[in-house]
């Protein structure tokens, strides 16, 4: 008999040390033992980040180099995006799609100059691999940085922080990326996140990670926040989280994602096509889809969570909820979720069901709350 125990132990984050000294509660997540929140909790984590700068310990995302003359044409043939014109020192948003033109994962691809560089999500790190491994090794070097750790800086003070640890950030503009020297060892930095504000995602040695967090705690303008708040700051930016808002069963149409599908890989671009997909996604883009990722706004107090019913007037099942919560900075209750397209117009009032209760929701426009990346 093995004893499976050790093995599903979950694995720990180079800060799992800091997290403790902060106070974390740390829960399991994707494999790891993370920091769902900290003694202030999550609603002032939340308001914390929208109104100065939070710091996240986003480590057990999986990080990526693709290398090689080839590496940026490979890619392209896994994902509806332009690779090959990416220009250096950016980064773009993707999707994996599978051959039924459903979502894999969701990405992102930095031109380094002399390599590519992934962020993939953590539940999806190992197949993600796999599947570039399968696809691609022939054709470019593929590695996972196993040994790098991944922190967010995010919030309006988010730009002035680090500029005071160095300045050459101050010249970053949204979806841009540079190699910066920080707690004396270079890191890769990008200009982006998942809360709608500004703010950094910065990759850097494992071994220096712990006196990173430490440098940018000594801010005054920075808190440690955790998963609690993370959750919330995405789904009023509208956001969507793999394996919830989008899956291997849904296409990027269908997830409200094709401000996503680049203009050089759509039918007529100059790379059309030729990814995983490509003919039902091109379809949908011209001819529609018959459900939709939508907003939604419950017409009450209580918050509408994921797996909730919608239905019609009629009491006729018309959707589902994927990711709903309370919304701390609009002060009521929000929620996403996918509506048969002739009932997904903005205003349009169904009810949600919530324990057996009817609760008015209406459809509505995301983001909840303004992005504010900056965009120079």
């Amino acid at each position: 008999m093995t004893d499976t125990t050790a093995a599903a132990a979950p694995a720990r984050t180079a800060l799992y040390q800091l997290h403790l000294e902060l106070g974390a509660k740390m829960v399991p997540f994707a494999g790891y033992d993370m920091p769902l929140q900290y003694p202030t909790g999550i609603l002032k984590e939340h308001n914390h980040t929208r109104a100065q700068a939070g710091l996240f310990d986003v480590s057990h995302m999986g990080q990526l180099r693709l290398s090689g003359a080839d590496a940026a044409a490979a890619l392209e043939s896994l994902v509806p995006v332009d690779v090959v014109d990416l220009a250096i020192n950016s980064q773009r948003y993707a999707l994996f799609t599978n051959p039924q033109g459903g979502i894999l994962d969701d990405l992102m691809i930095a031109n380094a100059g002399d390599h590519l560089f992934l962020v993939v999500n953590a539940a999806c790190k190992q197949q993600d691999s796999a599947h570039l491994r399968q696809h691609l090794s022939a054709r470019c070097k593929i590695e996972e940085l196993t040994e790098r750790s991944l922190l967010a800086l995010q919030g309006p003070a988010a730009a002035a922080v680090l500029a005071r640890i160095a300045p050459a950030t101050a010249q970053m503009v949204f979806m841009q990326t540079a190699k910066v020297t920080l707690a004396g060892v270079e890191c890769f930095i990008s200009r982006s996140g998942y809360t709608g504000e500004d703010g950094f995602e910065i990759s850097v040695p494992n071994a220096q990670a712990e006196e990173l967090a430490r440098l940018l705690l000594a801010q005054p303008e920075v808190a440690p926040i955790g998963l609690g708040a993370r959750d919330s700051l995405r789904l009023e930016a509208g956001l969507c989280l793999y394996g919830h808002d989008m899956d291997s069963a849904t296409t990027p149409v269908e997830a409200s994602l094709g401000w996503a599908l680049s203009k050089a890989r759509r039918a007529g671009g100059i790379r059309a096509g030729g990814y995983p997909g490509a003919e039902l996604i091109q379809r949908q883009l011209a001819e529609g889809v018959s459900r939709k990722r939508v907003g939604l706004l419950p017409q009450d107090r209580m918050p509408v969570r994921e797996g909730a019913e919608l239905v019609d007037a009629d009491g006729k099942t018309v959707g589902k909820v994927t990711s709903g919560g309370f919304g701390p900075t609009l002060g009521k209750p929000v929620a996403m979720g996918y509506v048969d397209s002739a009932h997904a117009q903005v205003g349009n009032v169904l009810q949600a069901i919530v324990r057996g209760k009817a609760v008015p929701i209406e459809v509505a426009k995301t983001p909840f709350t303004p992005n504010r990346y900056f965009r120079g």
